[in-house]
């Protein structure tokens, strides 16, 4: 956990607002959950198809693109990202 504040900072300040000026990217959703031993961390972002993200990623794009200043300040890491498809956008109905 000595590592989280650091890492969502740069996540906010330069990782996420890096990926806004990449071609098909549609935002995205940084999410943390503090638990008693360590901060665990999921990033979800949005691109308009899979060839953004190949465009951003490179051709072997289920390897998890970190800066290096980010991974430096994580203790593990997942070895693949995985990448889904939306079917369903709900939103609060009124």
């Amino acid at each position: 956990m000595e590592n989280a504040e650091a890492y969502e900072s740069l996540l906010k300040t330069k990782v996420l607002p890096q990926l806004s000026e990449i071609p098909g990217y549609g935002g995205g959703y940084l999410l943390r959950s503090d638990g008693s031993e360590e901060s665990e961390f999921v990033v979800i972002n949005l691109f308009d198809s899979l060839e953004a993200v190949r465009e951003f990623a490179g051709p072997n794009y289920s390897v998890p693109v970190f800066e290096p200043e980010a991974k430096a300040l994580l203790s593990r890491f997942e070895p693949e990202a995985n990448h889904y498809e939306v079917r369903v956008a709900a939103q609060k109905m009124r």
